[in-house]
């Protein structure tokens, strides 16, 4: 337990660091680039996921701790789920903090990938990778253990 709370930690440290770094950049040395299939290029987002729930815009980022606070008095009480998703929990918490810090600090999320090639996709930043990345290693890890499950229950019969 001790040795996935260290590797967390520092996953969290590195992830979050690197994101804040890059949010920087763009938010106050001007980073925009642009391409042909996809530019680099600052926006705000001032809601969630494709701006849903904008009109929260000042009270989402206490929404959001309070949602941080709960999850880690879970944690706490279920030390097994943190042992068992630990690496999804600090991508998630990287990603989702660093976003939250960027409600206090710039107003909104900062954003920055524009896909524009054939469609235009939301623009996105490393944090809502992340985020996406630890839910689907969630998803993943479920689904093996839901085979593993029925796996076991099929020696049993």
């Amino acid at each position: 337990m001790k040795k996935k709370l260290v590797i967390a930690i520092y996953l969290f440290i590195t992830i979050f660091i690197l994101d804040q770094v890059v949010k920087y950049g763009f938010a106050n040395l001007a980073w925009d680039v642009d391409g042909p299939y996809m530019s680099l290029k600052l926006a705000y987002n001032y809601g969630v996921a494709f701006s849903m729930f904008s009109f929260l815009e000042h009270n989402l980022k206490y929404i959001q701790l309070l949602i941080i606070v709960i999850a880690t008095i879970y944690l706490l009480k279920n030390k097994d789920v943190f042992d068992e998703y630990y690496l999804s929990i600090a991508l998630l918490y990287a990603g989702g903090l660093s976003n939250i810090l960027d409600r206090f600090t710039y107003g909104g999320v900062v954003d920055y990938f524009y896909w524009h090639y054939g469609f235009e996709f939301a623009i996105f930043n490393i944090a809502d990778v992340i985020i996406n990345m630890a839910v689907a290693l969630i998803i993943y890890k479920q689904i093996k253990q839901i085979r593993e499950e029925k796996k076991q229950k099929n020696i049993k019969s």
